[in-house]
């Protein structure tokens, strides 16, 4: 009982720990310090480059992921999708 009750906690723990959410100013605070640790000095025009290919790559990445998921997710083959098929009734003139 306490083995068991012990992987349920580190699978909680696990679930969990991959749903944290950064803020705007965490997610400002790591685009500046990796720009800093690539050699831009702060508050030159080649940093505030740096701060927006950072957010534009991150906005692709997100919009690709995006795109990936709607693939998935459109054209699913585990699922039964019925066809109908209309006829019109010829004419004969």
């Amino acid at each position: 009982m306490r083995l068991s009750s012990m992987f349920g906690l580190v699978g909680l723990t696990v679930v969990l720990a991959g749903c944290q959410t950064l803020s705007p100013a965490e997610i400002r605070a790591r685009n500046e310090n990796t720009c800093a640790s690539y050699g831009f000095k702060r508050g030159t025009a080649s940093f505030s480059q740096c701060l927006l290919d950072l957010d534009l790559d991150r906005n692709a990445d997100r919009r690709e992921m995006m795109r990936r998921n709607d693939d998935f997710f459109r054209y699913d083959p585990f699922f039964y999708q019925p066809r109908v098929i209309v006829v019109h009734p010829r004419r004969y003139y």
